[in-house]
C-alpha cells in the first residue's frame, strides 16, 4: 500500500453502534447518558476520519521490535494525551497503561513471530495508544493512527484495555488498512471486521499458547460486568450467542448466509454480518486442529496480504481467494478441503 494509507483508514470501534443505540434508550439515566456520549464521540471521530486530507505517512524505521508509547487522556476528549510509558520502560502503577502496553506487544508478537510482519505497516510503524479517554467512554477504537481506550461505564462495560483480543482486533484494522484496504461498508466492511475478530482471537490464543480446541473463540471476554447476562461481545464458535440481556439486548450475529441481515445501519451491518466469515474461520481452524495461527491463520494472512483482493471484495470473492491461497501454500490436500468445506457450511460457497 502507498504512503497515503492513512487516508483510507476507517474509524473502527469494538462496540457496535446497535449496542450503544440500545443502551441509549436504557431506563437507567447514567447508562443512557454514557451511551449517548459515546455515540456522539464516535460520530464526531467518524466524520473527522472521512474529512481527513490525504497526508503521507512518515517513513518508519526498525521493525524487529515494537516501538510503543502509551498516553493518558486523563478523561478528556483530547488526543493524544500525555505520554506516560515508552518502549522498554518498566510498568507503572496505572493498570490500563500496562494492559495497553502489553496488548500492543502481544499483537506485534503474533504478526512478527508467526507471519514475519514488521509492525502493522510491515515497515516498523510505532504503536501508539491512549487510555482513560473521555468520561465513562463505552468503546475502544482505531482511528488510522492510534488505539484509544475508554474506561467503560462500570455498569455494562469495564475497562477496554482488559481484553487483549480487543487490542488485537483494533490493530488488525491497521493491518487491513495497509494491505487489502477493504472498504468499510457492506460485505467488504463485514470482512474488515471479521479479519479483526479472527486475528484478535489469534493474538489471545498465541499469547496463551492455546490450541483451536482449547480457545474460547470469544471477542471481548471480560469486558462485560457481572450484571450482564453474557460472556463477550461476539463469538466465532457460535455467532449470536455472546449475550442475551434485558438491557443490552440479544447478540444479532448470524452464523450462515441464511441469516444475513440487510440493513443500512452500521455501514450495512458490518458488525453483524461479520459473524458469517467469523464462523467460517472457526470451522476451518477446528477442522485443521492444532494451533489456529499456524495453518488457518496463515491462509487468512496470505489472503489479506496477497494483493489480489479488491477493496470492495464480497464474501464469495474472499472465500475463493482463501481457497486459492490454501492451494498455493499447501496444495490440493486436507487443508484445501477444510477451507472449501468451511465456506460451504456457512453458505458462501456451494
Amino acid at each position: 500500500m502507498d504512503s497515503t494509507a492513512r487516508s483510507h483508514a476507517c474509524f473502527c470501534t469494538i462496540v457496535p453502534p446497535h449496542v450503544l443505540d440500545r443502551l441509549a434508550e436504557a431506563a437507567d439515566a447514567s447508562l443512557r447518558d454514557a451511551a449517548r456520549r459515546a455515540l456522539a464521540l464516535d460520530t464526531r471521530h467518524r466524520e473527522n476520519r472521512l474529512l481527513a486530507p490525504r497526508v503521507a505517512l512518515p517513513l518508519s524505521s526498525g521493525g524487529d521490535r515494537p516501538q510503543r508509547t502509551i498516553a493518558d487522556a486523563h478523561h478528556s476528549e483530547a488526543l493524544p494525551g500525555r505520554a506516560v510509558r515508552h518502549e522498554g520502560r518498566p510498568a507503572v502503577k496505572d493498570g490500563p497503561v500496562n494492559h495497553a502496553y502489553d496488548g500492543l506487544g502481544a499483537t506485534f508478537a503474533l504478526f512478527h513471530e508467526v507471519y514475519g510482519r514488521r509492525s502493522i505497516d510491515d515497515a516498523g510503524l510505532p504503536l501508539n495508544a491512549t487510555v482513560h479517554y473521555g468520561r465513562d467512554y463505552d468503546n475502544a477504537f482505531w482511528n488510522g493512527e492510534r488505539m484509544v481506550f475508554g474506561d467503560g461505564d462500570g455498569q455494562i462495560f469495564t475497562d477496554f484495555t482488559a481484553a487483549v483480543d480487543v487490542i488485537g482486533h483494533e490493530l488488525t484494522h491497521g493491518v487491513t488498512q495497509y494491505t487489502a484496504g477493504l472498504a468499510y461498508r457492506g460485505q467488504s466492511g463485514a470482512l474488515n471486521e471479521s479479519l479483526s475478530d479472527v486475528f484478535g482471537s489469534l493474538v489471545k490464543q498465541y499469547a496463551l499458547q492455546q490450541t483451536a480446541e482449547q480457545a474460547d473463540w470469544l471477542i471481548g471476554a471480560g469486558l462485560l460486568t457481572p450484571r450482564v447476562h453474557g460472556v463477550a461481545l461476539r463469538s466465532l464458535r457460535e455467532p449470536g450467542t455472546a449475550y442475551d440481556d434485558e438491557v443490552l439486548g440479544k447478540d444479532p450475529q448470524p452464523s450462515t448466509m441464511d441469516g444475513y441481515v440487510h440493513t443500512f445501519d452500521d455501514n450495512g451491518g458490518v458488525h453483524i454480518n461479520s459473524g458469517i466469515p467469523n464462523h467460517a474461520f472457526y470451522l476451518v481452524a477446528t477442522a485443521l486442529g492444532g494451533h489456529a495461527w499456524e495453518k488457518a491463520g496463515q491462509i487468512w494472512y496470505d489472503t489479506l496480504t496477497g494483493g489480489l483482493l479488491r477493496p470492495n471484495a464480497d464474501f464469495a470473492a474472499f472465500a475463493t481467494a482463501t481457497v486459492s491461497a490454501t492451494r498455493a501454500r499447501y496444495g490440493e490436500g486436507r487443508e484445501a478441503e477444510a477451507v472449501a468445506k468451511g465456506w460451504t457450511q456457512v453458505g458462501v460457497l456451494g
